[in-house]
C-alpha cells in the first residue's frame, strides 16, 4: 500500500521505462536545455560587459521577442508540413552552428553589437520550429494516454535546467570565458541531434499541409473554434500578465528587503524550486479526468500566492514561502493545460497549436513585466504585486463564468471519442 501511494505521488517516468525513443529524446533535450541556460546568462552579460548599458541588455530581451512574434506561428505550420524528424535535426544543427557563432565573436575583444543581436534573433527563430515539432513528436511516440506524464517530464527537466544551468554557465564563464561557455553550448546539441537520428519517420496526419498564411490562420481558427483550447490559452494570459511579479523582483531586493544580489537571487530561484517540486511530486496527474478545474484550481492557488508574496514581501523567509507555492501551482496549472492542448488537436494541426500555446506562454511574462513595473510606478512595488494577485484571481472568475467548457472537460471522454472538431475550413 506504502509503495502504490508512494507511486500517486512520485512523478511518473513510465514514458522514461516503455518507450526507449522518448527516453533518449527527453534527455537530449535536458542536456540541451542546460547548454541553452548557459548562452541564456551569457547574452546579457556580455553585452552589458561591452556596453555598460543597462538600454542595450534591454534591446536583447526586445530582439528576442520580436524574433518570437514573427516566427512562432510559421514554425508551427512547418512542423504540421514536412517530416519533423527532419525538421528536429535541421534545427538541432543550426542551433548549434549560432553557438558557434556566438563564441567566434565572443573570441574578440570588441565584437559588433548588431551582430550579437542577430545571432540571438536568429538562435529565438530557431526555436520556434524545434519547441513545437518536438511536442508533436512526443505525443506521437508515447500516446495521448501517456502524455501527461510525458508533460510533467519536460517540466521537470526545465525546471532542473532552469536552476542549475545558470549557476553551471557562471562558473562557466567566471572560470573559462565566455567563449568555452558558447563552445559548451553548441556542444550539448550533440545530445539532441543524436535523440533526433535514432527517430524513425515522422510526417504529419495526412502527409503534411501547405505552410504560410493559410496555414497559420487554420490554427488560429481552431483554437478559437475549440473554447476548452481557447480558454486555457485566455487563462494563462490572465495569470502571467497581472500576476507575474518578476520584473519587480530587483526592486523588491533593494528597496522592501534592504538587500541585493543575494536576495535578488533567491527571489528568482524560488518559484523555479517550487515548479521542480511541483513537477516531481505529480504521480496523481495522470488520473485526473477533470483536467480543466485542476488548470482553475492551479491558477486561482497562484493568484492567492502572489497575493501573499505582495503583503509579506518585506519577510523574505514567508516571500520565498509563497513564492514556491506560487511556482508549484504554476507548473501544475502548465502540466494540464499542455495536455489538454496536445490530446484535443487533432495530430496534422499539433504543430501550430503548440506554437500558439508558446507564444503565449513565453509573451505573457513580458507582457506582465510592463504590467507590474507600469503599476508600481504609480503605486510602489509591494502594492503592485497584490493588486496583480487580486486582478488575477478577478479574471479567473471572468475567464470561469465566460467559458464554463474548461471546468466541465472530460479528458475521459476525449480520449474514448478522439481529437475535437476539425476547423471549419478544412
Amino acid at each position: 500500500m506504502r509503495a502504490g501511494g508512494l507511486r500517486r505521488i512520485v512523478i511518473d517516468v513510465s514514458p522514461l521505462r516503455e518507450t526507449p525513443a522518448y527516453r533518449w529524446l527527453w534527455v537530449g533535450s535536458l542536456l540541451n536545455n542546460a547548454g541553452s541556460q548557459v548562452t541564456q546568462l551569457a547574452l546579457p552579460f556580455q553585452i552589458y560587459v561591452l556596453t555598460g548599458s543597462v538600454l542595450a541588455v534591454g534591446g536583447l530581451a526586445a530582439v528576442r521577442l520580436a524574433a518570437l512574434i514573427c516566427f512562432a506561428l510559421p514554425g508551427g505550420s512547418l512542423a504540421d508540413a514536412y517530416d519533423r524528424r527532419k525538421l528536429l535535426l535541421a534545427a538541432q544543427l543550426a542551433g548549434a552552428a549560432t553557438s558557434l557563432v556566438l563564441a567566434f565573436l565572443a573570441f574578440s575583444d570588441d565584437p559588433p553589437l548588431w551582430a550579437i543581436y542577430a545571432v540571438a534573433f536568429v538562435g529565438t527563430g530557431l526555436s520556434t520550429i524545434d519547441g513545437p515539432t518536438r511536442r508533436a513528436v512526443v505525443i506521437e511516440l508515447v500516446g495521448a494516454r501517456r502524455m501527461a506524464s510525458a508533460v510533467v517530464l519536460e517540466q521537470a527537466g526545465s525546471q532542473a535546467a532552469s536552476i542549475f544551468g545558470p549557476a553551471l554557465g557562471g562558473v562557466l564563464i567566471a572560470a573559462l570565458g565566455l567563449p568555452i561557455a558558447y563552445l559548451i553550448d553548441a556542444a550539448t546539441f550533440a545530445a539532441s541531434l543524436a535523440a533526433a537520428l535514432a527517430l524513425p519517420s515522422m510526417r504529419p496526419e495526412g502527409g503534411g499541409s501547405r505552410p504560410g498564411l493559410s496555414s497559420v490562420l487554420e490554427g488560429l481558427r481552431f483554437a478559437r473554434q475549440v473554447p476548452v483550447i481557447l480558454s486555457g490559452f485566455v487563462v494563462d494570459l490572465d495569470a502571467m500578465i497581472f500576476g507575474m511579479p518578476v520584473a519587480l523582483f530587483p526592486i523588491l531586493a533593494v528597496t522592501t528587503l534592504h538587500g541585493g544580489a543575494t536576495e535578488l537571487g533567491l527571489l528568482t530561484a524560488a518559484p523555479a524550486v517550487g515548479a521542480l517540486v511541483g513537477a516531481l511530486t505529480t504521480g496523481w496527474l495522470s488520473g485526473v479526468r477533470h483536467q480543466g478545474r485542476v488548470v482553475l484550481a492551479s491558477v486561482a492557488l497562484w493568484g492567492i500566492g502572489i497575493c501573499a508574496f505582495g503583503l509579506s514581501s518585506a519577510w523574505l523567509a514567508g516571500g520565498l514561502v509563497c513564492l514556491a507555492v506560487a511556482g508549484w501551482a504554476d507548473v501544475i496549472s502548465a502540466v494540464m493545460r499542455a495536455t489538454i492542448v496536445q490530446t484535443v488537436t487533432p495530430d496534422r494541426l499539433r504543430g501550430r497549436l503548440s506554437a500558439l500555446h508558446a507564444l503565449v506562454v513565453t509573451g505573457g511574462p513580458r507582457l506582465g513585466d510592463m504590467e507590474a513595473t507600469a503599476v508600481a510606478a504609480v503605486v510602489g512595488a509591494p502594492a503592485s504585486v497584490v493588486l496583480g494577485g487580486v486582478l488575477c484571481l478577478v479574471g479567473l472568475v471572468i475567464v470561469h463564468r465566460r467559458f464554463p467548457q474548461l471546468a466541465a472537460y472530460d479528458a475521459g471522454e476525449v480520449l474514448s471519442q478522439g481529437p475535437g472538431p476539425e476547423p471549419a475550413s478544412a
